[in-house]
């Protein structure tokens, strides 16, 4: 973990600037995914350089994010000044240190590949959750994994490379329904409909 959290330090001068269609199609998934849903508050979970932050907050009254990239928050809190948002420096594998049950949305973005325990991360985020709260996850397509599509950026002209784990398709929707979410909708995301999709994202709600 402190390899993955060195290189999206590394990684955080560059990461809004380089050609980068994974971030670029996950903005527009989370905006189509999450538009015609009423939030508040709002858990952003590996929020990184706030990419999606700065759509969220013009919906949401209150945001949280949190992630362990110090060198990617500070670019997020460079470009997103504002009293309705904080971002925190944590652990998702670890204890959150927000309070249970104060939000009726949380995200997570091209984040869940690069943590092991699935189970930790929705668990927690259904403590988190009022009910009827939802939960968008938006990934790296299984598929794109399996043809071994990863997380990659250059530094100095040397290809980096982040650690990931595998997740399949039914591994998110097991997980999410053991911790007691409902799923209400999956759908892939292709640059090119001839091709594999490159993303894959979920929307589960916290029972009523």
């Amino acid at each position: 973990m402190n390899r993955i959290k060195n290189d999206y330090d590394n990684w955080a001068t560059n990461y809004d600037n380089n050609i980068n269609p994974t971030r670029d199609l996950d903005k527009l998934a989370t905006k189509e995914s999450l538009f015609n849903i009423n939030f508040s508050n709002v858990l952003e979970l590996g929020c990184g350089t706030g990419k999606n932050t700065e759509w969220l907050i013009t919906k949401a009254d209150k945001l949280v994010g949190l992630d362990f990239s110090e060198g990617m928050l500070n670019l997020a809190r460079y470009k997103i000044s504002s009293d309705n948002v904080t971002f925190i420096n944590t652990n998702l594998n670890e204890k959150w240190p927000v309070d249970n049950n104060a939000f009726d949305l949380a995200t997570i973005n091209l984040t869940l590949e690069h943590i092991e325990n699935l189970d930790h991360i929705f668990n927690s985020a259904k403590m988190k959750l009022t009910k009827a709260g939802k939960c968008f996850v938006c990934e790296l397509h299984p598929k794109k994994q399996l043809a071994e599509s990863k997380a990659r950026f250059e530094e100095k002209g040397t290809e980096v490379v982040l650690d990931v784990f595998q997740h399949l398709e039914l591994d998110y929707i097991k997980s999410a329904e053991n911790a007691g979410f409902i799923l209400l909708e999956k759908k892939d995301w292709y640059d090119d409909e001839t091709d594999l999709p490159r993303l894959i994202s979920f929307l589960f709600e916290k029972p009523k």
